[in-house]
């Protein structure tokens, strides 16, 4: 079984998590370098998928989710693995890679790049997020300082 695999993984590399119910999914609490953010390892066992999520720690306010839209877009523009998303109704922010090992395998490897992708990316662009949100900073230069240019 996938969750198997994956809670295996967590353990193996000595990552502190907790089971979310009786759900296949699994919560991190991760402290980077730019904040604090809670990170969910969800498996789909009958379409053999594994998702990982990092969510931002705090929701676009209903007057900011334009913005951080824009700024969605602008940083989803070129990123090779994963993606970021907003929920439209409530401002959750994340960060998502997942996989699909049908006629495949799910091994540690995959797992780890895939946390560890999802990790870092949530935490580099965190501070554009909060400087769209709290900063008043237009998007395209909020992804251009948290992306050098």
């Amino acid at each position: 079984m996938l969750f198997d695999v994956v809670q295996a993984y967590f353990e193996e590399d000595n990552w502190r998590y907790c089971r979310v119910g009786e759900a296949p999914t699994l919560m991190l609490d991760i402290s980077g370098r730019n904040g604090h953010f809670t990170c969910y390892a969800r498996v789909r066992e009958e379409e053999y998928q594994v998702i990982f999520y990092a969510v931002c720690p705090v929701n676009a306010p209903e007057n900011k989710r334009h913005g951080i839209s824009e700024f969605i877009s602008r940083a989803n523009f070129g990123l090779v693995i994963g993606n970021f998303e907003m929920d439209f109704d409530d401002g959750e922010i994340r960060y998502k890679t997942s996989i699909d090992v049908e006629g495949g395998e799910l091994t540690p490897p995959l797992m780890r790049n895939m946390v560890l992708v999802t990790i870092s990316m949530m935490d580099r662009y965190l501070p554009g997020i909060l400087h769209v949100i709290y900063g008043n900073k237009l998007p395209e230069d909020a992804v251009n300082l948290v992306e050098g240019g």
